[in-house]
């Protein structure tokens, strides 16, 4: 078979592609240039440099893989790619030490002075008490997002002496006790930290997740450290917060736009930069080429790819019954989740005859959905079982096919004695939401969804969507259960666009209502 390089790679890499088939390497293609040339492979091997376009995707007639080296699949078409069958493969794990290794590198830097001293230096000054630091020892780091990368540096920094305080509500607390790191809820963290470095994806809900009012409860001289994503903090309020003293430093690897070309925090001595280092070591570029290639050459021989970001082959008769039902576990997952946070196990029931078959790709997709609103795009279905073992996450499947009852899939997680549910089928082709922790409904998913407990009572409903009007937020879909055995009902609110923490406060507010939460799609 034949496969194309269009980005470079470690040699290493090459000479394990070359080990079972011929390898073109051609860099800088203009998007008309491989589009015209990808009829011909089998492969494609890219970094972040290649953008692999729909058109390109259409075009490729043989296509079977396409490996990243690297985590991010930004720059790949995957809607496409999944359609039309072709894997897409990255390379999570390669550059985690990378990463993890950068961030303290930086933390030292920016605790040591040591970027503007040695620039003062060369410039022929002696300034030593211009550049006074401080010791790392004793203080306390806030970590945001405990996923590979922020696990590693809470191991290499607790040798330091350093207090760890952490904040993920996806991780259980006794893998967080385990690693010797207090977890608690982000505001504690942002108040009590010395340090506050941020290791999570960047999705809807985290971009922006720090700005100014998290600034303004954050200890006065905090430093702040970002090897993650840019967006996560936003870079305007960072500024303000920066040339107000509060953060007496901070050191960034990733921005917003990329180069940070008119950036205003270039301009400030207290922040230091560095060009998205964070997976630029010999060794990172060596794992990623390395494991790109061995899944690149794993998925030519039709063998299942560990870290495929889509659908990995499957028998062609298996894959006509589960395929309608994977989409929906997925989607039914990511409902549970964000409903209920963290949680120790996860349990997939399935009713119906139709389930009397090899139901491992639903279940696949239904750990995926619970586990990617804290991971982000790094868990796909095939790492999703290691990632929840990692995490001490119980999982259990239970059938039920003798029975006349229409099927459906219902997610349950727990921690300890709480427990949230959702239910769903297929109506047609379009995916329902049956039942929400017991309580009937019957409703179908959309890209923003508001879940909400309340009282069986008057004058709950009315106040809620009121709220949502006032401020112009349109309603497309309602649906209300009867009242569950404690009395209490669960709404759901179909909404044409985001809404605020500050709109779900209000909600939460009205007399009668347990909690609301915003679900996204």
């Amino acid at each position: 078979m034949k496969i194309l390089v269009s980005d470079p790679l470690a040699e290493e890499g090459l000479q394990i592609l070359k080990s079972e088939h011929e390898v073109d390497v051609r860099t800088g293609l203009a998007p008309q240039e491989l589009a015209g040339i990808i009829p011909g492979y089998d492969a494609l091997v890219i970094r972040s440099g290649t953008k692999v376009t729909e058109e390109i995707i259409e075009a490729a007639d043989r296509l079977k893989i396409i490996g990243r080296a690297g985590v991010g699949v930004d720059n790949i078409d995957v809607p496409a790619a999944t359609k039309k069958g072709i894997i897409v493969a990255n390379t999570p794990e390669g550059n985690t030490i990378s990463a993890a290794e950068h961030t303290i590198a930086m933390m030292f830097a920016l605790t040591r002075n040591i970027p503007q001293a040695n620039a003062s230096l060369k410039a022929n000054q002696w300034n030593r008490k211009q550049f006074m630091g401080s010791e790392i020892r004793e203080k306390v780091l806030g970590i945001v997002g405990l996923g590979r990368v922020g696990i590693e540096v809470a191991k290499r920094m607790s040798g330091m002496e350093m207090k760890i305080i952490a904040y993920d509500p996806f991780i259980p607390e006794q893998r967080a006790k385990e690693l010797g790191i207090e977890l608690t809820d982000l505001e504690t963290v942002l108040k009590q930290a010395d340090y506050i470095t941020v290791h999570t994806p960047l999705t809807s809900e985290t971009r922006d997740m720090i700005s100014d009012s998290q600034f303004g409860i954050m200890k006065p001289g905090v430093r702040i450290v970002n090897c993650a994503r840019g967006g996560i903090i936003n870079e305007d309020a960072l500024v303000r917060a920066v040339k107000d003293g509060k953060v007496s430093g901070a050191a960034l690897d990733v921005f917003v736009n990329e180069p940070p070309t008119g950036s205003p925090l270039l301009e400030l001595e207290r922040v230091i930069v560095t060009p998205h280092l964070g997976a630029s070591t010999e060794e990172a570029q060596v794992a990623v080429a390395v494991d790109v290639a061995k899944q690149v050459l794993t998925a030519l021989r039709g063998e299942s790819v560990r870290s495929a970001i889509n659908l990995p082959s499957v028998r062609p008769d298996v894959m006509s019954v589960v395929a309608p039902y994977i989409g929906i576990a997925e989607t039914l997952g990511g409902i549970c989740a964000q409903l209920f946070g963290s949680f120790d196990a996860v349990e997939i029931g399935y009713v119906g005859r139709i389930f009397d078959t090899d139901v491992r790709m639903i279940t696949l997709a239904a750990l995926k959905g619970v586990l990617a609103p804290s991971m982000g795009p790094s868990v796909n279905y095939v790492n999703a079982p290691d990632i929840a073992k990692g995490r001490k996450i119980k999982i259990k499947e239970s059938k039920s096919i003798e029975t006349e009852e229409p099927q459906s899939i219902t997610i349950g997680l727990t921690r300890g004695s709480e427990a949230r549910s959702v239910t769903g089928a297929l109506a047609g082709d379009h995916a329902r939401i049956l039942g929400i922790d017991g309580c009937h409904v019957d409703i179908a998913p959309s890209r923003y969804m508001i879940v909400s407990r309340h009282r069986n009572k008057p004058n709950i409903i009315g106040p809620c969507c009121m709220i949502l009007g006032r401020e112009q937020i349109n309603i497309s879909g309602m649906q209300v259960s009867e009242a569950g055995a404690d009395d209490t009902s669960i709404m759901i609110l179909n909404v044409d666009s985001e809404v605020s923490d500050e709109l779900l406060g209000e909600i939460r507010a009205v007399d009668g209502v347990f909690d609301a939460e915003l679900i996204r799609l």
